[in-house]
C-alpha cells in the first residue's frame, strides 16, 4: 500500500511516500517521547506537517556527485535548468516525476549541516503553497530515486529541460561538457 508523503515529507501531494511505515512508526515514537524540544532535522520534518515543524535541507556525499544538498530522508534534491533561479517551471505531468520540497503551512525551514542559511528561502508553487528554494532555485526531489543516497536523476534532459543535484555553494552540479 502507498501513503501519501505531503502529511509527512512537505513534498508535492501528487507523489506516493517511500516510506510511509517508517514514517509513521517514526511519528509515534516522537509523540510518545514528548519530543517538543528536539533539535534533530531528520526528526522533526514530520511535524511540518501538523502546522508547524521544521523542514530542513541538508548537506550529504553521494556516490557518483560528491556533496549535494539533501533533504531530511537523505533524498537528493534537484534544480530544473528552465527554473533559472527565479520560479517553478515544472507543472503538471512534470510533477509526477519531479516533486518539489514543500514547506508546509506554518513550517519553518532549517539550514542543516552544511548547509547556509542565508541561501534557503521558499517560493510559491503554481498548485499552491509554497516550496523551499536555495539560492533562489526551487528544489526537487525524483521519483527515480527510489532509496536516500541516490542521484539517479543527475544531468537527465526531461521534461523540457536539465536537471542537476546542486552542490552546497548554491550551483547547480553542471558537468564540464
Amino acid at each position: 500500500m502507498r501513503h501519501s508523503r505531503r502529511a509527512d515529507t512537505g513534498r508535492h501531494p501528487a507523489v506516493p511516500a517511500r516510506s510511509g511505515l517508517a514514517l509513521v512508526s517514526a511519528a509515534a515514537i516522537l509523540f510518545a517521547s514528548g519530543c517538543g524540544g528536539s533539535s534533530s532535522s531528520s526528526a522533526v520534518t514530520g511535524a511540518a506537517a501538523a502546522g508547524g515543524g521544521t523542514v530542513t535541507v541538508m548537506a550529504r556525499s553521494l556516490p557518483g556527485v560528491g556533496t549535494v544538498l539533501v533533504d531530511s530522508q537523505g533524498y537528493a534534491l534537484y534544480v530544473f535548468a528552465p527554473d533559472d533561479h527565479r520560479a517553478m517551471m515544472c507543472t503538471g505531468t512534470c510533477l509526477g516525476s519531479w516533486p518539489p520540497l514543500m514547506l508546509p503551512s506554518g513550517a519553518r525551514i532549517a539550514a542543516g549541516p552544511g548547509v547556509k542559511l542565508m541561501l534557503l528561502g521558499s517560493d510559491p508553487d503554481p498548485a499552491g503553497g509554497r516550496v523551499v528554494t536555495y539560492d533562489g532555485w526551487p528544489l526537487y526531489t525524483y521519483a527515480g530515486d527510489v532509496q536516500p543516497g541516490q542521484a539517479t536523476g543527475q544531468d537527465i534532459d526531461l521534461n523540457d529541460g536539465v536537471w542537476y543535484v546542486i552542490r552546497p555553494s548554491g550551483q547547480p552540479l553542471i558537468p564540464a561538457s
